[in-house]
């Protein structure tokens, strides 16, 4: 333009606040031989609008913004040109990441303007709104509230995340326990958040692509509201529960206070519980068997108590077991009572059967200290001479809850007595099938009933099942294979002595006692064939050990002992005997009575007395100064001299008579205890 013509060092001319005045064709040229085209600039009086605007005003520390410059009618403007400003440095071109023509972002604050413009025809806007970006000297930080720290029962609470200064665009992610952990959902949240989970929760924000993330909110600990707890409780307390008892399920509010709470019972049980907190069952059974809750209810609930499990077994069988089964004399006897799952808890009681033989049954009477049962499962019965019959049952609870009463055990007592016996004919312990055996009771009763056990199925039966009774008299049937244990039962209720029988259908038998042997008695033991003789060596044997092998066919022992006692047997050409018990009894002393004894020494002392007074009056005068006591003191120190003769003389009659003595002794004491044995029976 020749009007306007400027000369410059640089290539760029600069027209500030351009004008009408301004409008031309202009050119430049360098040098005298470069000229370029001429370009029409042509200046309208109204400019176009142009616009800035920001995503944000506030930079955070390691952040940016993006600047938009937007122009009315943008047909044909390919750039817009940014400009900063600053107090320190004027303005300047912003250090900008170019995103599109007309978006730039950027990193720094300052004042932002922008201005667009266009070729063909040139076209310059005016300037731009100024838009004032700040930064930050670190990262904003999140700021979380909560509408109530408490999480009520089955409620939850309302979590705010915010970031200040506030501005559009962010998204939250919410932390519970460490803020490093994942967050809590994979989808962001740009509101609140319920959660119904105690524990310590945090936020922070973030936009963007890479996501900008502010600074951790500080912590919020939030509490789950504890109710009280509701628990289901047995009463009795007991592990197992079985058909027929009586129980109480108890729902118990812990730290309930006095609160009226109102309860609610949850189970899988054909039982339908009431809204009370006892549920009473009467006579348990399985039906009742199943899980059973409950909870309380006032002003909030309480959770469901955890599960309860009831489990109804069906009634114990108690087991009886006596030890041992044989009686010697004098022994105890053991009584143990059990049954399966027992527990604590348990009283036992004991019984001795008393046999009735007019109704073939029995009766049971409570032994000594029995009546309230015992806590321990064992029992010990001292003194024991006749055969017995023992049951027992368990009990708890009160009303007492008892459970099957076990079946009787016998202890067995080969003693031969007086008032009760059992004789065999012929009297041996081995029998054939073809011989003829006879069992007779003896005593004082005019009813009697013989029976037997079997050792296989412990089954109890009479004579009548198994042989034929007449009188006192059973007749074996023989024909039947046996190994089995025979007594008689009085009309008064009393056990004879046992005897075990063995009928069998082996060519040979040992020919043995049916009752105790007595010490110092000579006892033989032979073998028997039944069709033919020992044409050979005979070997009997005492539990399993040979004591004799030739060709006789008995064994004599002339003074039988308490060693002799055990098992027999014998056999012959590859054939053996069945064993059978041979018992040796000890040999029973006649009773002395102590009078005449204490009659002799009263005499002996009597005598003495009177020789010592004739003593004393002879020698009186030559002894008077040895003895100046009244005649009255003699005879007042009578009794004390008797007493003083007894003491010295007891030393020479117990040793003249020591074993009497004892033995009496021993017999009283002893007959003391079947004295208190026959007086509970009765």
């Amino acid at each position: 333009m020749d009007t306007n013509h400027q000369s410059h060092t640089t290539g760029e001319i600069t027209i500030y606040h351009v004008s009408v005045s301004d409008e031309g064709r202009y050119k430049c040229k360098f040098d005298i031989w470069a000229e370029s085209a001429e370009r029409l600039l042509k200046v309208t009086a109204g400019r176009r609008g142009v616009k800035l605007t920001a995503d944000r005003t506030i930079i955070p520390l390691g952040g940016r913004v993006t600047l938009t410059c937007s122009v009315e009618d943008p047909a044909g403007f390919k750039y817009q040109r940014f400009r900063q400003t600053s107090d320190s440095s004027g303005e300047t071109s912003p250090q900008a990441e170019i995103v599109d023509e007309s978006n730039r972002v950027i990193s720094q604050g300052g004042k932002y303007t922008c201005r667009g413009w266009r070729n063909e025809p040139y076209v310059v806007t005016s300037e731009s709104n100024a838009v004032i970006i700040h930064e930050t000297a670190s990262r904003p930080k999140a700021e979380l509230r909560a509408d109530d720290r408490d999480i009520p029962v089955g409620g939850s609470v309302t979590l705010t995340c915010s970031v200040n200064p506030s501005s559009s665009g962010w998204k939250y992610f919410w932390y519970r326990g460490e803020k490093t952990s994942e967050p809590l959902t994979s989808q962001l949240s740009a509101g609140p958040i319920r959660v119904s989970e105690e524990g310590v929760y945090w936020c922070r924000g973030g936009r963007g692509e890479p996501v900008y993330y502010t600074e951790y909110s500080d912590s919020i600990t939030i509490y789950r509201d504890v109710p009280n707890k509701a628990v289901v409780t047995l009463q009795p307390n007991w592990s197992e529960i079985y058909r027929g008892e009586t129980i109480t399920l108890r729902c118990e509010i812990k730290d309930g206070g006095d609160t009226e709470w109102e309860y609610e019972w949850r189970t899988n049980s054909s039982e339908k519980p009431s809204n009370q907190n006892e549920l009473s069952i009467r006579s348990v059974s399985a039906s009742h068997s199943g899980v059973y809750r409950c909870k309380g209810s006032e002003n909030s609930s309480t959770y469901w108590s955890d599960p309860f499990n009831l489990t109804v077994s069906d009634k114990p069988q108690s087991v009886l077991t006596v030890s041992p089964s044989w009686l010697s004399a004098g022994a105890s006897v053991t009584l143990n009572c059990s049954f399966k799952d027992q527990s604590a808890g348990w009283r036992f009681y004991w019984y001795k059967a008393v046999p009735d033989p007019p109704v073939n049954s029995y009766s049971y009477e409570l032994l000594p200290g029995s009546s309230s049962g015992t806590e321990q499962d064992s029992y010990i019965v001292h003194g024991q001479t006749h055969t017995a019959e023992y049951a027992c049952i368990a009990g708890r609870g009160d009303p007492v809850y008892y459970t099957y009463n076990s079946k009787s055990q016998f202890v067995w007592s080969a003693d031969f007595h007086s008032s009760v016996s059992l004789t065999v004919s012929p009297d041996r312990a081995q029998h054939f099938t073809s011989d003829s055996v006879s069992l007779s009771c003896e005593g004082n009763s005019t009813e009697w009933r013989v029976r037997r056990l079997s050792p296989e199925d412990r089954d109890l039966s009479d004579c009548t099942t198994w042989g034929t009774m007449s009188g006192s008299t059973c007749k074996l049937n023989t024909n039947q294979l046996s190994d089995t244990v025979y007594w008689c039962e009085s009309g008064s209720g009393e056990f004879s002595n046992a005897v075990n029988i063995t009928i069998q259908d082996k060519d040979m038998i040992l020919l043995s006692p049916a009752r105790p042997v007595t010490e110092g008695d000579s006892v033989s033991l032979s073998c028997k064939l039944r069709r033919q003789t020992f044409d050979s060596t005979v070997f009997f044997y005492h539990n399993e050990k040979l004591i004799q092998n030739d060709t006789r066919w008995e064994l004599n022992i002339s003074a039988v002992s308490k060693s002799d006692e055990g098992f027999y047997k014998c056999q012959h050409s590859g054939q053996e005997s069945a064993q059978s018990w041979m018992s040796v009894q000890a040999v029973s002393r006649p009773e002395r009575s102590s009078f005449p004894v204490l009659l002799i020494v009263g005499l002996i002392c009597g005598i003495v007395l009177i020789i010592l007074l004739l003593l004393l009056y002879c020698y009186r005068p030559s002894k008077d100064t040895c003895f100046k006591r009244p005649i009255q003191s003699e005879s007042s120190n009578t009794d004390q001299n008797e007493a003083q003769c007894n003491t010295c003389t007891s030393p020479q009659h117990v040793a003249g008579g020591s074993q009497d003595v004892t033995y009496s002794l021993l017999e009283l004491k002893h007959f003391g205890k079947r004295g208190e044995y026959s007086k509970y029976r009765k």
